[in-house]
């Protein structure tokens, strides 16, 4: 007749003889050993009733009660009051019964009434006639486990939360430039209809009313670009077109957009020699936006008389281009947020700079999505220099030469 062999869920307590016959009583000593000296796992059996019959270290160190003190007691002074109520503990001895083994994750108490979450097995333990002679319980302590995964969750909902409220931000400034993009249009169009004496003649100080209504309109259209810029840049609608770019070209095109600026409020602004020989890789009219923005800011920023120049290097792997001015510069705890969208140095009650804040924000993300960078360094009241760095093309950079 074929021996009967025990059934693998079954952890018993105690070595099974069937299984190991050749255990000597000082084998037994060794298992009582093991069983009682693991620290990590509470492991202890429970009489048919659900009375604890024994108890090891492990089980001391996560419920907190010795072997003396809870020897005898029912199990079920560990459930939370809302368990006891339901009569969870019975439950859960008449599921380890019938079906041989229970598991199950929940709060459960310890000796000072601090819960912990715990992960438990239940496994039913029978003699040799297949009747109930208790339980084998193993309980482990889950709670930096659960702690960590419910903060990962909540960071996850919190991600999800701000996602979704920047996809709606940029939606709103996306429909919102669109819908005031139209009737600025229409404002600067009939001002130019105005100057051009299509219904008769102006005089001069129609003329006058007209240049500023021209000035007011491509000054809130800058606006409404720079918003439909930022949001086109936040969804990731923006296309480059990258190809070789002489840095000089980019230099000599935007120069001259900005020299009426310079000079009505009496800057100097100058170029420095820039080599034909310099070529980046970049979206040529995305490089000149962000040059342009960067001379914006530095004639907005800097006082009559002050100077503006711009340079150009090699760099490692790559070319850059110098703005530099003589402005009123950037307080060391502001310099790191001067890249952050609306932010604008210098608004105040008193005084107020025309911008959204944008500008420098769109800059920066037109040049990192060119493989660049822009970076800034400023001392207060001496100045700024903002770097705009390209890749370069064909290993072009001072890493790179011989």
């Amino acid at each position: 007749m074929a021996e009967p062999r025990a059934d693998p869920a079954v952890a018993l307590p105690f070595p099974d003889r069937r299984r190991a016959p050749h255990l000597r009583v000082s084998d037994e000593r060794l298992y009582t050993l093991l069983v009682g000296s693991v620290r990590d796992y509470g492991i202890f059996a429970l009489d048919p009733g659900g009375h604890i019959a024994t108890w090891n270290a492990g089980a001391e160190a996560i419920k907190g009660y010795r072997a003396d003190e809870i020897l005898g007691r029912h199990f079920s002074i560990f459930y939370p009051p809302e368990d006891l109520a339901a009569d969870k503990p019975a439950w859960e001895l008449r599921e380890a019964e019938a079906h041989g083994r229970f598991e199950d994750e929940g709060w459960r108490v310890r000796k000072d009434g601090t819960h912990f979450w715990a992960n438990v097995i239940i496994t039913a333990l029978r003699n040799e006639h297949g009747e109930l002679a208790g339980f084998a319980k193993v309980t482990r302590d889950l709670t930096d486990r659960r702690r960590n995964e419910q903060r990962a969750l909540a960071d996850t909902r919190r991600l999800a939360e701000v996602e979704a409220a920047s996809r709606a931000k940029t939606e709103f400034l996306s429909t919102l430039s669109h819908e005031l993009r139209t009737p600025l249009n229409a404002i600067g169009g009939y001002a130019e209809l105005l100057e051009m004496e299509v219904r008769g003649p102006v005089n001069e100080g129609q003329q006058e009313f007209i240049g500023r209504i021209r000035d007011s309109q491509r000054h809130l259209l800058g606006i409404i670009n720079d918003l439909l810029n930022y949001s086109r840049i936040e969804s990731g609608r923006v296309e480059y077109e990258v190809g070789p770019v002489a840095v000089r070209e980019i230099v000599e095109t935007v120069m001259p957009m900005v020299e009426p600026q310079a000079l009505t409020r009496g800057l100097s602004l100058r170029a420095l020699p820039c080599s034909p020989e310099l070529v980046a890789s970049a979206d040529r009219g995305k490089a000149e936006q962000v040059l342009l923005n960067l001379l914006s800011n530095a004639v907005k920023f800097t006082g009559p008389g002050g100077r503006i120049t711009v340079g150009c290097a090699p760099v490692a792997d790559g070319v850059a281009i110098t703005v530099s001015d003589t402005g009123e510069g950037i307080p060391p705890e502001r310099l790191g947020s001067v890249f952050e969208p609306f932010v604008q140095l210098g608004r105040s009650l008193s005084e107020t700079r025309e911008g959204t804040g944008l500008g420098l924000a769109i800059s920066r993300d037109l040049a990192r999505g060119m493989g660049g960078e822009l970076s800034a360094t400023s001392t207060p009241g001496e100045g700024s220099v903002f770097t705009f760095v390209l890749p370069g093309v064909g290993g072009q950079g001072i890493g790179n030469r011989e």
